[in-house]
């Protein structure tokens, strides 16, 4: 485990800042380079490591009813550039990832309500499946909702959340070999390189900039429609 400890360098702060970038590489790459698989590639980093982020914000959060509330405004916030970088108009046909992680936070706290008290889950074995069942649902919602990444959101964030307490390297992969197993055609195949950074998380939260990674999404998304607008007319 010491061993380990040597690599495990990168705080919460330094993971979200990894997962931005390659976000705007994804994007740029799927809005104006569509050719170009390398930016998508890179883009595959960005989607198990927010993940992983949100399970680990709704596991340490101090108030769980506003940090769903804060993700849901957010949500809103988000669709309608959403909207105008991928579809050019306001629609419904695709929902942006921020729903996505509301459904999956959502799910989390239904699952921790049936399953009551922390670790009663080993006690009662019941309560377990019907909290799975319910974050199934969830699950069956957001693919209802066509929110990006649809299921495989949810169930990621879900698998991130209750294997926290396994050994930092079994939970990294499981939640990866998820995404990865399930999403393998074309570029998708170097999700697994997510593995990295998330293995070398030291646990810690790093600087917070909380409202930055919020702002960060509908903000590019909005900065990348305004450019794809005027290059593209």
């Amino acid at each position: 485990m010491n061993n380990i400890k040597k690599y495990q360098i990168l705080d919460g702060t330094t993971l979200k800042i990894i997962a931005m970038i390659s976000m705007v590489f994804d994007h740029a790459g799927d809005m104006f380079f569509p050719d170009a698989m390398w930016l998508r590639m890179i883009g595959r980093l960005a989607m198990p490591i927010f993940s992983f982020c949100i399970a680990e914000g709704y596991t340490h959060t101090r108030d769980k009813i506003r940090y769903l509330y804060r993700i849901g405004i957010f949500a809103l916030i988000s669709e309608i550039p959403f909207d105008l970088a991928f579809e050019g108009k306001i629609g419904f046909s695709h929902q942006n990832i921020m729903l996505s992680f509301f459904l999956a936070v959502a799910a989390l706290m239904v699952y921790d309500r049936i399953i009551g008290e922390e670790g009663s889950e080993r006690k009662h074995g019941g309560k377990t499946v019907l909290g799975v069942l319910a974050v199934a649902a969830i699950s069956i919602l957001s693919f209802l909702l066509r929110t990006d990444y649809t299921f495989f959101a949810v169930i990621a964030v879900f698998l991130f959340y209750v294997f926290r307490k396994k050994h930092p390297l079994i939970r990294a992969g499981i939640g990866v070999a998820f995404l990865s197993i399930t999403r393998t055609i074309g570029y998708y195949c170097a999700t697994g390189f997510s593995f990295i950074p998330l293995a070398m998380y030291n646990g810690k939260k790093g600087k917070g900039l909380k409202w930055l990674f919020y702002l960060f999404y509908p903000g590019h998304l909005l900065l990348l429609a305004a450019i794809k607008h005027i290059l593209l007319g």
